[in-house]
């Protein structure tokens, strides 16, 4: 049941006409504790009209940091279920270097909870939203630009593989 729901809301996503809602919404899930990587997805809209490059950039770092800004609020009214770990290097770290820490949110499977932990340690809110997004905009803007300079036919390769 559950298969089919995601298949149907992939199916959904995928749609043309729905091209930068869906990486609004993708980029959104994937920035919470959800495991999902967006960049196939920005990538997929800016390799089908290269018009859409930075309004799918925009878009994606737009809901990658609204998502980190879900986590920073999971965190912040964690402190109960965290209280125990008060003492790991990681706080210790995020107390220390404050919300330029932040910065690192764009990380794969290190962002997002060092999101939650900076709500944890009630960084300031605003300072923290912003080094979110700057990383999180870097790595959209690397990534995006590295995917394009890959040749056409490594991608219909792949698919060929993977069909």
């Amino acid at each position: 049941m559950i298969e089919s729901a995601v298949l149907w809301l992939l199916k959904v996503l995928a749609a043309p006409a729905v091209g930068l809602s869906s990486v609004f919404i993708i980029s959104f899930v994937s920035a919470t504790l959800v495991p999902l990587g967006s960049e196939p997805a920005v990538f997929a809209v800016v390799k089908a009209n290269h018009e859409m490059f930075w309004p799918a950039i925009l878009v994606a770092t737009l809901g990658n940091t609204l998502g980190g800004a879900v986590d920073y609020f999971i965190g912040y009214r964690a402190k109960v279920a965290f209280a125990k770990e008060r003492e790991t290097v990681w706080f210790k770290w995020l107390a220390r270097f404050g919300p330029k820490a932040m910065l690192l949110s764009w990380v794969p499977a290190v962002g997002d909870p060092l999101c939650t932990l900076g709500g944890w340690l009630h960084l300031p809110f605003w300072p923290s939203i912003g080094y979110m997004a700057i990383g999180k905009f870097g790595r959209y803007l690397t990534m995006t630009s590295v995917l394009l300079y890959v040749p056409d036919g490594f991608w219909k390769q792949l698919g060929q593989m993977l069909a």
